[in-house]
């Protein structure tokens, strides 16, 4: 029996978990925020000094918490740029998050390799300002520069394994990690260089990518340091998701994701194809409103909380007395409707009451989320259980209405840092492989979260009554809007 620790490193905080390498059993946790540094725009900043996460790290880890730990996974935020000069240092700090600075490079990279389809054969995603890739392309011309100074290509969680293990020169990665970039095929499973030095205008050198069992390193003190990941690939591992199961994240976005045993090329670019941490593959299909939804409608209704807005629609039925809401706000990514903005139909002189607003506020966000989940089945994945996560997942009118709307099982898992758990389960599985006695094809079988279990039951029927009402008002309003 061994002692191995998950570190999640994510936007704003460090959390490390301690747990037993056999069960999963969390023995011990720790916590940190992240220094805040300046930003341009928004509330997180888009450039960090990657320094900030040692800080951090350092002073979650204070007061002995690793102690008798021997092996350590790595979270971290996705799409966090680290770009590095020959002898290691940074060139500017870490780009991070949702850069809307790159909004335009994003645009000039899909037509400099002739557009969206030939992005999705290429590497399975379509460009992105988030993605390294397209931040690459920002640099090369907002700040020449430092994108001639740049000579190695970092993420978050690769640059801190690196820093963990004393700076070695070997430099890993793992398929999580490297799918997100925008420059590695998930279907292939290699780089494409060509891509890099399109957008950077030269190429860099970049992390190997070592297997999901696969040891990072070893530190002077015998530490064993597992390969890492992003943290949805870790958040992934730590629910313990598998075939036929998929995952609806309720953030102001809302995303949905499932495991499949092959990557998925999707012209259309709804889908972008991960790679998980396990040797399968993570297709993910994104929405822009799911909370912020919520989030509107309270505020249209004049109410102070969720709390408030889900207690007023459980005071409706379902179908919302035939209010549809179309809860497109910002826009939308699925369907492609960037430009458009929301529509509410049924408008019925009983209609008119605050609580069947406040229903098809819920019944839109989850519609537009089934509408994710029916973009991935169309493409062959199954769907037979839905972990539903995210603060909203609590509550009543979420857990009422979802199980039918999904047409599927409904699983809320426990609140916890699935991340780090997930970092913690990579860990033990390195260490295992390491020393004999795991298979480095099958991961440790760790004791999966506690959860509410949900089930459609007699409500399926009028469940899917609804959700046609809703396809039918969104084919009304956006004609073939879902080509697929």
């Amino acid at each position: 029996m061994g002692i191995v620790a998950g570190l999640d490193s994510a936007p704003d905080f460090t959390r490390i978990v301690v747990c037993d390498a056999d069960t999963g059993a969390v023995l011990r946790q720790g916590y940190a925020p992240h220094p805040i540094e300046g930003a341009e725009g928004g509330s997180r900043p888009s450039d960090v000094d990657p320094q900030a996460w040692l800080l951090s790290l350092g002073e979650a880890a204070g007061g002995g918490l690793l102690e008798g730990v021997q092996a350590i996974g790595v979270s971290a935020q996705q799409n966090a740029l680290v770009p590095l000069d020959p002898q290691g240092n940074t060139v500017r700090p870490a780009m991070v998050g949702g850069d809307k600075r790159a909004q335009v490079a994003a645009a000039d990279l899909i037509d400099a390799l002739g557009g969206r389809e030939a992005w999705a054969q290429a590497v399975g995603c379509v460009p992105q300002a988030a993605q390294p890739v397209t931040k690459l392309r920002w640099l090369a011309k907002t700040e020449p520069e430092n994108a001639v100074r740049t000579a190695v290509l970092m993420q978050a969680h690769d640059w801190l394994v690196w820093q963990l293990l004393g700076r070695p020169v070997r430099r890993t990665t793992d398929r999580g990690g490297a799918s997100g970039t925008g420059y590695w095929s998930a279907a292939t499973g290699a780089y494409r260089g060509d891509l890099v030095e399109l957008a950077l205008g030269h190429q860099a050198m970049l992390p190997e990518v070592i297997g999901p069992s696969d040891a990072g390193g070893t530190t002077p003190e015998g530490l064993l340091i597992s390969a890492g990941t992003g943290e949805t690939m870790a958040a992934a591992f730590g629910l313990g998701i598998g075939l036929g199961d998929a995952v609806v994240s309720l953030g102001a976005s809302g995303s949905v994701m499932a495991v499949h045993p092959e990557a998925l090329v999707d012209q259309t670019g709804m889908i972008t194809s991960l790679a998980d941490a396990t040797g399968m593959h993570l297709p993910v299909v994104t929405t822009l409103n799911a909370v912020r939804t919520l989030r509107g409608t309270a505020e249209l209704l004049g109410l102070p909380d969720l709390e408030s807005l889900s207690d007023l629609a459980m005071k409706s039925t379902p179908g919302a007395h035939g209010l549809v809401l179309l809860p497109y706000l910002e826009g939308e990514r699925t369907p492609s409707l960037p430009h458009t903005a929301g529509t509410l139909a049924g408008l019925r002189r009983e209609s008119m009451k605050a609580e069947h607003l406040a229903r098809a506020a819920f019944e839109g966000m989850l519609c537009g989320l089934a509408d994710a989940l029916d973009v991935l089945r169309g493409r062959g994945v199954e769907v037979r259980r839905v972990f539903l996560l995210g603060a909203a997942a609590e509550l009543p009118a979420v857990q009422a209405a979802a199980p039918s709307l999904f047409g599927a099982q409904v699983v809320v898992p426990q609140p916890a840092d699935y991340g780090a758990i997930g970092a913690a389960r990579q860990a033990a599985w390195a260490l295992g492989t390491s020393q004999g006695y795991l298979d480095p094809r099958t991961p440790p079988a760790w004791q999966g979260p506690a959860a509410q279990v949900l089930e459609p039951g007699e409500e399926l029927a009028v469940g899917q009554a609804v959700r046609q009402q809703f396809v039918s008002v969104r084919e009304q309003t956006h004609p073939g809007a879902f080509r697929m």
